[in-house]
């Protein structure tokens, strides 16, 4: 499966490629390969914030997206910056239609690759939308959502950072531009009115089963087919609870593919 998703496209008896087109791949992907150490910031190594920054750096945990960085632009870890940057390049080289979106953006890092990767391939008519609330996570509505009880994300003021905070952190790469679009506030306030006509990718990273359920209900029937759903934090029982509950409410058979042992992802079938 990976190996089609991550693989070029065939070619049949088309010509190889030449010198300069073998250059600019090459360059393309070192670019890239930079982007993904740079926003995880496996360059300069910094430790994990709060009680854990007494354990210094540690490049599995890294790699693996279970700290949180007290500089890097990113908490998702080397493996699911990896497989992202894969899924975009993937729709690109394969023309599904559509946007990006990243729906619960921290510091801005995954949807900062997203812009880049458009960049490296001279895409100019897709949109990178970064939904969040700048402003953490809701507190847990019970009543409507009980499987959220218990979750206690909201108290987190690490998650809060402000929508200006991102731009700049775009700015840093010099990928903020009008091919970025923001969407604040909470998503069942904002998803549902959004200028979207068609996604090519839907980066669900929302932690709780609202937020979960929110970003599906408003934003899946969007997709194209062909495009990808990932889900950053299928590990977490409410997150993995609302995918399966909507899924089954859909009747979506397609198969998850998990890739580091906390995010997964499917490709949404014609």
């Amino acid at each position: 499966m990976l190996e089609r998703l991550f693989g070029r496209p065939e070619t049949g008896s088309a010509a190889p490629a030449s010198a300069t087109q073998r250059d600019t791949d090459a360059a393309r992907g070192l670019y890239l390969a930079l982007m993904e150490k740079c926003l995880i910031n496996s360059i300069y190594e910094d430790p994990p914030m709060g009680q854990l920054q007494g354990q210094g750096y540690d490049a599995v945990r890294r790699a693996a997206g279970v700290d949180w960085p007290s500089v890097a632009h990113s908490m998702i870890g080397a493996q699911r910056m990896f497989n992202l940057r894969c899924l975009c390049e993937y729709v690109i080289v394969h023309g599904v239609p559509g946007d990006f979106i990243e729906t619960g953006v921290w510091r801005g890092g995954a949807s900062i690759m997203m812009r880049a990767v458009l960049k490296a391939y001279r895409v100019t008519d897709r949109t990178v939308w970064l939904a969040d609330s700048f402003a953490g996570l809701p507190p847990p509505d019970v009543a409507r959502y009980p499987a959220d009880l218990g979750d206690n994300l909201h108290t987190a003021p690490e998650l809060a950072i402000s929508m200006e905070t991102v731009q700049a952190n775009f700015e840093r790469y010099d990928l903020l531009d009008a091919q970025v679009r923001f969407l604040k506030g909470w998503f069942r306030d904002t998803l549902h009115v959004a200028p979207i006509e068609r996604l090519a990718i839907l980066r669900l990273d929302g932690d709780m089963y609202e937020s979960t359920m929110d970003a599906l209900t408003a934003l899946y029937d969007k997709v194209s087919p062909g495009g990808f759903v990932i889900v950053d934090d299928y590990i977490l029982p409410g997150c993995r609870k609302a995918i399966g509950d909507f899924r089954a409410a859909r009747g979506i058979s397609e198969a998850i593919q998990e890739i580091d042992g906390s995010g997964a992802f499917w490709e949404k079938a014609a």
